[in-house]
């Protein structure tokens, strides 16, 4: 996108919406140039009626004018910065809102290759500087330019000699701004990245933290974090140096300036040609207009800042899923639950060479349980998440009661999948909302029933205040067992017709597993499961297994027959009678 187009773009998505805001604090802007002006003006009667001529009564009156004019002044830009910074934090919030609700919906396998700590600096870093930008920058342009021009027009209604001289100041302010704000984005580029690194860094240390201390890896960890904290303070000096480049620039022109006009002035006071009132209006407007062209000089560095975090917000913010809802589509309808895999294949985009299923075509038989067994890598994990269309596939197609998954309305499908998965997700909420979040139109009694027959209730009843304790991050203040039924819990809450169980006892110990199978058993009479097993005597009773390598099914059947024709089924259960 070009700068125009961002621009265009910003306003007519996010600030257009406060346009009566902002014509208003534009209105307080021509108040705070006007009195600016004024007060420049003002010095010339003052200086010829009450100095040279000793006008009584204009004694009295230019001060009370100049009073009148400054309080205009510091009042109108109070109100303006005010009307701004309520506009720039409320697009601060619908900027981060869209990011959000982009990231929330966006499609599973772009988030897992996401820079987690780039997207939270994206969120807070670059949003910064595009409210600064539709804020500060647009403020001072508008305000500073009406200012500039004011003065202008009182200068050279004083001597348009010397204002000649004076503007010639402003191309060399010009060129040093746009010389600046090339350089400033891409400094600004490279710290958003650096704190980028630092946010990853940061949250590394939150999920390693136990890691670092049983390794004592302390140390090491002090000098990693040294060098992410350096590099970005690196990049930040060096913003700060790019920023004040133009200060010995403009300080030194404003020295040759002032210089050149004392000299030329002094000459055409000696010849007459400029009266002692009118020097000195001429001088308090000359120097009331630095500030605006020293301001309109670097707003151009908080314009590019603004750009470049823009150029990389907005494309977070109109990223198109590929998963399509099909929110006008038919809604599933499910009679039997089977579910037919036809010809399907799958890569993932970061590695499309790589086929991580390959032309598998397959029918999971509704009502029963299929169980996938295979080595760590096969591509059974990946197959599961094919049918809530967590992913989708390359090619081929998924049917569900001979209904293509891909054309009917993705809520009526995930509305009928449970999932529990091996990693056990929580939220960092009480017991009972995360139990509740399965679904959450249920009522008490749904939870405390879930979590009786996942066999939660036994440790939530003594914890410290039940079902209403906060469980931390991640349910961190909990087992990884209690964790995994709590993911149980809302299988049953959410009661759907086609289970998906992951590696489901994988983190409970012997006891607890049995009486969460049993739990499980309960869970899917008469519903389509499919179940991924690390310990294959939770699934000897399986209707049906499928031995899953290398992306493909290249046996199935029931235990006994695979024991005698599949070498891969054997030899895994084989080495688990051995480690029992």
């Amino acid at each position: 996108m070009s700068k125009i187009e961002i621009l265009k773009r910003l306003f007519k998505s996010y600030t257009s919406k406060f346009i009566g805001k902002i014509l208003l604090a534009g209105l307080f802007s021509i108040i705070v140039a006007a009195s600016t002006s004024a007060t420049a003006w003002l010095l010339d009667p003052a200086i010829e009626k009450i100095f040279l001529n000793k006008d009584q009564t204009l004694i009295i009156l230019i001060p009370i004018a100049i009073i009148i004019a400054f309080s205009a002044k510091g009042l109108s830009l109070y109100f303006a910065k005010l009307l701004m910074i309520n506009v720039s934090e409320e697009v601060r919030k619908m900027l981060q809102t869209d990011m959000l609700k982009s990231f929330i919906k966006a499609d599973t396998e772009v988030i897992e290759n996401k820079h987690s700590g780039k997207y939270i600096s994206n969120l807070n870093y670059d949003v910064s500087h595009v409210t600064i930008l539709l804020s500060d920058a647009l403020l001072v342009l508008f305000k500073d330019s009406l200012t500039l021009i004011g003065l202008l027009i009182v200068m050279f209604s004083q001597n348009w000699k010397l204002s000649l001289i004076a503007l010639i100041m402003i191309p060399f302010a010009t060129i040093t701004s746009k010389t600046l704000s090339k350089r400033m984005s891409k400094v600004t580029t490279e710290a958003q990245e650096k704190s980028g690194d630092l946010n990853k860094y940061l949250i590394d240390l939150f999920k390693n933290h136990k890691i670092i201390k049983i390794f004592q890896r302390e140390n090491f960890e002090e000098i990693r974090s040294e060098k992410f904290v350096n590099d970005l303070k690196e990049k930040s000096a060096k913003i700060g140096a790019v920023f004040i480049r133009s200060t010995p620039v403009m300080e030194i022109l404003t020295g040759i300036m002032i210089a050149t006009l004392i000299f030329y002035s002094g000459k055409l006071i000696i010849s007459g040609e400029l009266g002692i009132n009118n020097f000195f209006s001429f001088l308090a407007a000359m120097m009331l207009a630095y500030q605006p062209v020293k301001s309109l000089a670097k707003v151009n560095v908080g314009i590019g800042q603004g750009l470049a975090g823009a150029t990389r917000v907005l494309p977070i913010i109109d990223s198109k899923n590929e998963i399509n809802l099909n929110e006008h589509a038919e809604k599933l309808k499910i009679l039997n639950g089977d579910i037919i895999f036809d010809n399907l294949s799958f890569s993932y985009k970061s590695n499309k060479e790589n086929r991580v299923l390959q032309n598998i075509s397959t029918r999971f038989i509704g009502g029963e349980m299929t169980a996938l067994v295979g080595h760590s890598g096969s591509g059974k994990s990946t197959l599961l998440n094919m049918i809530p269309r967590i992913y989708i596939p390359t090619s081929g197609n998924i049917y569900v009661d001979n209904q293509d998954i891909s054309k009917i309305n993705l809520v009526s499908l995930r509305n009928e999948i449970s999932i529990v998965d091996q990693n056990t997700t929580l939220f960092d909420d009480t017991v009972f909302n995360n139990i509740l979040y399965a679904r959450p139109d249920a009522n008490k009694e749904d939870i405390f029933k879930a979590a009786k027959l996942s066999m939660s209730d036994e440790f939530i009843n003594n914890l410290e205040n039940g079902y209403e304790t906060m469980i931390g991050e991640n349910g961190v203040k909990l087992s990884g067992g209690e964790k995994q039924r709590l993911s149980i819990a809302r299988a049953f809450l959410k009661d759907s017709k086609i289970i998906l169980l992951d590696e489901a006892t994988s983190s409970l110990d012997s006891e607890t597993e049995d009486k969460i199978q049993k739990a499980l058993d309960k869970l899917t009479v008469d519903k389509t499961t499919i179940v991924i097993a690390h310990r294959l005597s939770t699934i000897l009773n399986s209707d049906n297994i499928y031995v899953v390598d290398n992306g493909k099914i290249i046996d199935s059947g029931k235990h006994d027959d695979l024991l005698n024709n599949s070498k891969i089924y054997r030899n895994f259960y084989q080495r688990q009678i051995k480690q029992n």
